[in-house]
């Protein structure tokens, strides 16, 4: 084997795996996120799991690819390691469908219907259609569609480079005296667990395995042992994944590696064991692409089968490799795993906007029962809280930072512009809270007591609030352009509101009605609940403006106030009415 033999097989590894990488991104992207979306939804059902998680893999081609995203599920609270066992079993089962497609590449006859199933006929057809998606097509379905075809192709033009670069060495006796070593089952668990660790991907090495059998001179004998090796090589990409990760994290990924070994020494003793006994006749036996896809598949099935039904006591081992000497106590964040499938980080990215927005909410409904009675308790509540809020907004925003450079859909896009846009309004709602439970902490302190007239308005402003919060979560969490429009027109209210009762307060402190101490307590209440108002508007306009494909608040509201909108204008009527203030308030 020459120098020029060794670049072509090189280059053929190279266009393997690009192609690989292609396919795979574009099948991710085509599902829109649907097939992981799918898996973090799984029920307790270690069947379930496993045949979502075949299903899963066979659709991306990667077991590494599922596995990961399962340490990343686990690590985030989303999953929980006994719901992870059966999906990661699956998905050694599921990588095997590679090893079916590549083996079509020996499919041999001179009839039509026979040469148009062989690869380098229909991979020629795939990469021109694929080509023409990408180059004209405007949708991101049928560019997605493309990455697909092409990717596909590309995979099999390196496969048949590394085949046509190896050939020669089926003449070489020094290779011949090389592979003998493999009819060791140790050395041949070694190496291909060695080979799959480095390129880290045990579809990729089982390909390479079958362009080496184009060469007449792998036999079951030594396949055999390297299939089971390539198992417990591809275990490398979830066991580094999990490096910083939390423990249920990291037991997933043993899991995955204990499966694995497990497997790999049941039956690797149980098969030597009855060869020694009875002889295998056919370990001399050449094998070719195909009889290595049905090694492939037969290991996982079998192994599976053993193991699945021992799925708690897989859990146990992993619990007592890394035991629970402290609890792991930090808040499910967004995981950096998920930002390969940026349909699924959009996902958990607005997933955790949604319970930072009902926090925010809660916190602040929180902080207003106060004025009511108040409690310690419930005090230190809304702190944690709002510390929990400033973390959420920090990680969100970094997050959808590092998001934002990925490649997304135009859906997924808008969701990432509006969380970014609202974030900061949901942490201020939270700190207002923090400031009108001070409010609360003086009134209680100093045992101050408002006017009837000061407490009616303020009821009424109150009822305003938490209907105008409220609106603006909910427009948010659900993306409701409509109820998102009523939320400008009631915050107009609230502003009417505080203008009324600021008037009031003079008119009281004129009079001698009111100290000036309570004043700066009643303007400082009415202020804090006018600008979380404020923030509820931004929001609302946010979800308005990111559907209509920009975002200028300004320019809304200024088209909004200045135009004749009809539906506007019922609704401040309407919320002008509903929360007039009393007689005795104005």
């Amino acid at each position: 084997m020459d120098l020029f033999s060794v670049l072509s097989l090189l280059c053929g590894l190279a266009l393997f795996l690009y192609g690989m990488n292609t396919m795979g991104d574009g099948l991710e992207k085509f599902s829109g996120g649907k097939l992981e979306k799918t898996l973090e939804k799984m029920t307790n059902s270690t069947i379930k799991g496993f045949l979502l998680g075949a299903a899963v893999t066979a659709v991306i081609q990667s077991s590494s690819a599922t596995t990961v995203m399962v340490v990343g599920f686990v690590n985030s609270g989303i999953m929980k390691l006994r719901q992870a066992i059966g999906i990661i079993m699956g998905a050694n089962v599921g990588t095997t469908i590679t090893a079916w497609i590549l083996s079509l590449a020996g499919i041999e006859g001179d009839s039509l219907f026979m040469k148009l199933l062989k690869p380098e006929s229909f991979s020629a057809v795939f990469a021109f259609i694929g080509i023409v998606l990408l180059m004209f097509s405007k949708g991101g379905g049928k560019k997605n569609l493309g990455s697909i075809f092409v990717g596909f192709a590309v995979l099999m033009v390196g496969m048949n480079m590394m085949s046509g670069a190896v050939k020669p060495l089926a003449n070489d006796p020094t290779f011949t005296g090389i592979l003998t070593a493999f009819n060791n089952p140790i050395f041949g668990i070694i190496a291909g667990a060695a080979l799959t660790a480095v390129i880290q991907s045990s579809s990729a090495s089982v390909g390479i395995l079958q362009a080496l059998s184009s060469t007449g001179s792998i036999t079951y004998s030594m396949a055999i042992p390297i299939v089971m090796g390539q198992n417990i090589g591809t275990c490398v990409t979830a066991i580094i994944s999990c490096i910083g990760a939390k423990k249920n994290a990291k037991r997933a990924a043993l899991v995955h590696l204990y499966f694995n070994i497990i497997g790999t020494l049941v039956i690797c003793a149980v098969f030597y064991a009855v060869n020694a006994i009875i002889g295998f006749g056919f370990l001399d036996d050449v094998v070719n692409g195909a009889s290595i896809a049905i090694v492939h598949t037969a290991f996982n099935l079998i192994a599976t089968a053993l193991l699945l039904p021992f799925g708690s006591q897989l859990e146990k081992l992993a619990c007592l490799t890394i035991k629970d000497n402290e609890e792991d106590n930090e808040m499910p964040f967004l995981d950096e795993r998920f930002l390969n499938t940026p349909a699924l980080a959009t996902e958990r990215a607005m997933a955790l906007s949604t319970k930072m927005a009902r926090l925010s909410e809660g916190t602040l409904l929180g902080s207003l029962e106060l004025l009511g009675e108040y409690n310690d308790k419930l005090v230190e509540t809304i702190k944690e809280n709002e510390d929990m809020v400033d973390a959420y907004e920090d990680v969100i925003s970094t997050y959808l930072v590092k998001l934002s450079q990925k490649t997304l859909s135009e859906r997924d896009s808008k969701t990432v512009q509006l969380v970014l846009h609202t974030v900061g309004d949901i942490e201020r709602i939270s700190d207002h809270a923090v400031n009108i439970l001070k409010v609360a902490e003086e009134i209680n302190n100093k045992k101050i007591k408002f006017s009837d007239e000061a407490r009616a308005g303020l009821e009424v402003m109150i009822r305003a609030l938490t209907e105008i919060l409220n609106n603006a979560t909910l427009a948010l969490i659900n993306n409701d352009v409509k109820l998102a429009a009523k939320v400008e027109p009631l915050e107009q209210v609230i502003d009417r509101l505080r203008d009324k009762l600021k008037e009031a307060h003079i008119r009281r402190l004129t009079n001698g009605e009111c100290t000036i101490e309570l004043g700066f307590v009643f303007s400082d209440l009415i202020t804090n609940i006018e600008r979380v108002s404020d923030h509820c508007s931004n929001i609302a306009i946010g979800v308005i403006e990111i559907n209509r494909n920009g975002y200028e608040a300004h320019e809304y509201l200024h088209e909004l106030k200045n135009s004749d909108d009809i539906q506007y204008n019922a609704d401040y009527k309407e919320y002008k009415k509903k929360y007039a203030l009393p007689e005795k308030a104005k």
